[in-house]
């Protein structure tokens, strides 16, 4: 444990892993704000908190599952002379979802979303049932952030962990200004959404036991988080003076 704590590759790992839970963890709020909404008012907060808390243990059990099947290495079936294990079967299967779903996202964050009709508008009015909800959206929603959390971590599990604890605390303590940031920076959104993408491209390769060292993966998205912060400080800077940008 001493050893991972001293590790700087750890740190940047619980960053990265950090960051992209809470960017894609805004739309499980605002599936939880409206499911809430069913609620009384005086039963909305509890309601929201407590379900954030039930949805941190089941994303968490998810992320245990996904792990333990991941090491799981025994070769299941041959295909072309390749052995296929479990964990070979994640990562593919979890590399196709990571790609299929990250390019909808994008596509649809280009396009312009429509909440309406949404799952989530038609919550149950009782509190169990809004509670339930929550812990079912947030699996379905959160599936694409854990497997990139299983892809990258590997066997560092508690890293992976940290990373769900310090998403969910930041959403308890801060959703409603996170949310504002990232509806006013949508650029942050679409640099999560394409982290996904190249996750799921990377798993995917890797699933056919094609490696990739992953200092290439960190680096890729360290210089794109540094390009991005340059946008945002320079389009804060351009709008003070008045200019577009």
């Amino acid at each position: 444990m001493l050893e991972m704590l001293s590790d700087p590759q750890v740190w940047i790992l619980l960053l990265t892993l950090s960051t992209i839970e809470v960017v894609l963890g805004i739309d499980n709020l605002v599936f939880i704000s409206i499911a809430v909404s069913k609620l009384p008012p005086e039963k909305r907060e509890f309601a929201r908190k407590f379900g954030i808390a039930v949805a941190c243990i089941t994303r968490i059990l998810l992320l245990l599952t996904l792990a333990w099947l991941a090491s799981l290495t025994a070769d299941l079936f041959v295909v072309l002379g390749q052995g296929i294990s479990v964990r070979d079967l994640v990562l593919i299967l979890g590399g196709v979802f990571l790609l299929v779903k990250g390019m909808l996202e994008i596509r649809e964050l280009v396009g312009g979303a429509d909440e309406d009709g949404s799952p989530a508008a038609k919550a149950a009015v009782s509190f169990g049932g809004v509670i339930a909800q929550i812990a079912v959206i947030d699996i379905v929603f959160s599936l694409d952030s854990v497997i990139a959390a299983v892809g990258m971590a590997g066997e560092y599990v508690p890293v992976m962990v940290a990373a769900i604890l310090v998403a969910v605390s930041v959403m308890l303590l801060a959703a409603r200004p996170l949310g504002q940031f990232i509806d006013a920076n949508p650029t942050v959104k679409m640099l999560a959404l394409t982290f996904i993408v190249l996750i799921g491209a990377y798993l995917l390769l890797e699933g056919f036991d094609l490696h990739i060292p992953k200092g290439y993966i960190y680096g890729s998205m360290g210089f794109a988080v540094l390009v991005e912060v340059l946008n945002l400080w320079a389009r804060r800077n351009a709008h003070r003076r008045g200019e577009s940008y």
